[in-house]
């Protein structure tokens, strides 16, 4: 959808802000530099449904947020994804002992080979934040 045929109030523009916030700039800039004609409609519907309908809602926290997208795409073993999420909780406030939390119970309810995934994954993001921060 062109800015153009967007209406004032538009979850779009929201849920861009939003995304950029979580996301980062750069990670959005590339998903949308990127986009095609085959994969526009997909990027506005994440940007105005999951973004901009259900991040910017006020009832959780984004901390709370992002422990629960933590634990469903680890049940779902969407690692990519995880792996995004990690850096985007980090982002949010939460600290490497909360995520490691949320992993340590995640082996209970998603199972302990997902969880071993999921430490490795937040492993090697801990250790890309720590090097940065140097």
């Amino acid at each position: 959808m062109s800015e153009s045929t967007r209406l004032p109030g538009d979850t779009y523009d929201a849920g861009l802000s939003v995304r950029k916030e979580v996301l980062g700039t750069e990670h959005v800039k590339r998903a949308t530099v990127n986009s095609t004609n085959f994969t526009d409609e997909f990027q506005e519907m994440i940007t105005r449904y999951a973004w901009g309908t259900i991040w910017t809602r006020d009832g959780l926290p984004r901390t709370t947020r992002s422990a629960i997208t933590l634990t469903a795409l680890i049940a779902g073993g969407y690692w990519e994804e995880l792996e995004m999420h990690v850096h985007a909780a980090l982002r949010n406030g939460m600290t490497a002992d909360e995520i490691k939390e949320v992993f340590l119970q995640s082996a209970i309810y998603c199972s302990v080979p997902a969880a071993n995934t999921a430490f490795k994954i937040g492993k090697d993001v801990l250790a890309q934040y720590e090097a940065e921060a140097k």
